[in-house]
């Protein structure tokens, strides 16, 4: 059994910051990699920010430059943090976690900017 949750979503203003957690936690032995998706209203999911567990990150190109993402490999924790937030930025994030050939997926987090 694997769990993965995410936390730290809700409102925020454009221009301004927010910080997304996330632990796994269970079977998590060889991660190979975490990430960051995010799903807007009407839109497929996407990829926002990837992180092997090496610590080499790769980023959409509408959010480099803005986001910034970290693991721990010791609590089996990913975060991204959100800068200079814009209106697009709103969806829902949602972690995913690669063991092996399989990826696992937390229940996702709310993300609303407004100006």
């Amino acid at each position: 059994q694997v769990q993965v949750v995410e936390s730290g979503g809700g409102l925020a203003q454009v221009g301004g910051s927010k910080r997304l957690s996330c632990a796994a936690s269970g079977s998590v032995h060889s991660i190979n990699a975490m990430g960051w998706y995010r799903q807007a209203p009407g839109k497929q999911r996407e990829p926002v920010a990837t992180i092997t567990k090496g610590g080499t990150a790769a980023y959409a190109d509408s959010v480099k430059g803005r986001f910034t993402t970290s693991i721990d490999n010791v609590k089996n924790t990913v975060d991204l943090q959100m800068n200079s937030l814009k209106p697009e930025d709103t969806a829902v994030y949602y972690c995913n976690l690669g063991i092996g050939g399989a990826n696992y997926w937390g229940q996702g987090t709310q993300v609303t900017v407004s100006s």
